[in-house]
């Protein structure tokens, strides 16, 4: 029996293929990186190559699901487009019914229960995208909510999905984030996350600033640059700084 053809049924090792199918999927998408600072969430998303005649404007990974909740995702574009309709009805559904704005961890829970949904009957395919919910809580505490397409959610301190080399960026980020990373640290962080997978150029990224009690910023590109320009100079420096280290070793142990 081919157990890859059907959803709903297990392989005897326990393993729902399609589920599996739809991960990999997202992991061969462009690369998205999120970071929780102390005041601010940032989040990144690599930018593909658009079309010499596509505006590109269309074509954005970044959108937001109510006043306060922003979300970038990693997969099929037209697979978030649905998931992203479907949060921002319940959004609205939540603030009519409890006359309240709904939790980051809330909207997180039901794209998750909707994903999950895709997964246990026949006649429908999993979801092909994993997505960052970014916001706040009531009393200003950020939050990052990570989502993929067989419906589990969990907050993330910083994460990385998608994009050809997704286990360096996790690497990356676990040896670089700590608690108490200010706004512009943060954005460094994500910037250097991405350049370990994308070309450099704010024209291969786009990132979103996202405070409490204020609207979705995205960094303009000329201030995206100019912040590149200024980690791969420190880079280059500290390269420098290691080969000179390097060769006054050297010259010290041929001294002896």
């Amino acid at each position: 029996m081919s157990y890859d053809r059907a959803i709903t049924v297990f392989s005897p090792d326990g393993h729902l293929f399609q589920v599996e199918y739809a991960m990999e999927a997202v992991k061969k998408a462009g690369a998205t990186v999120g970071v929780r600072g102390t005041d601010c969430v940032i989040l990144g998303v690599e930018r593909k190559a658009a079309a010499q005649l596509q505006d590109d404007r269309t074509a954005k990974k970044i959108a937001r699901i109510d006043d306060h909740l922003t979300v970038a995702f990693a997969g099929f574009t037209a697979d978030a487009r649905v998931l992203i309709e479907k949060a921002r009805v319940e959004a609205q559904s939540y603030r009519l019914s409890c006359e309240d704005a709904p939790s980051v961890e809330y909207i997180a829970r039901f794209i998750a229960k909707t994903q999950q949904g895709y997964t246990q009957r026949g006649g429908v395919r999993p979801f092909g995208v994993s997505s960052m919910i970014a916001g706040f809580t009531d009393n200003g505490k950020p939050q990052l909510y990570l989502t993929d397409p067989g419906g589990t959610y969990s907050a993330w301190k910083a994460c990385a999905i998608g994009g050809r080399n997704e286990k360096a960026v996790k690497e990356y980020l676990e040896k670089n984030w700590v608690n108490t990373l200010s706004e512009v640290e943060a954005k460094k962080l994500v910037i250097k996350s991405l350049l370990e997978v994308v070309d450099s150029g704010s024209k291969h990224m786009e990132i979103a600033i996202i405070k409490n009690n204020s609207k979705l910023e995205m960094m303009k590109d000329d201030d995206l640059q100019e912040m590149i320009n200024e980690i791969e100079k420190e880079q280059e420096d500290a390269r420098k700084a290691k080969e000179q280290a390097q060769q006054a070793a050297l010259q010290l142990e041929e001294a002896r």
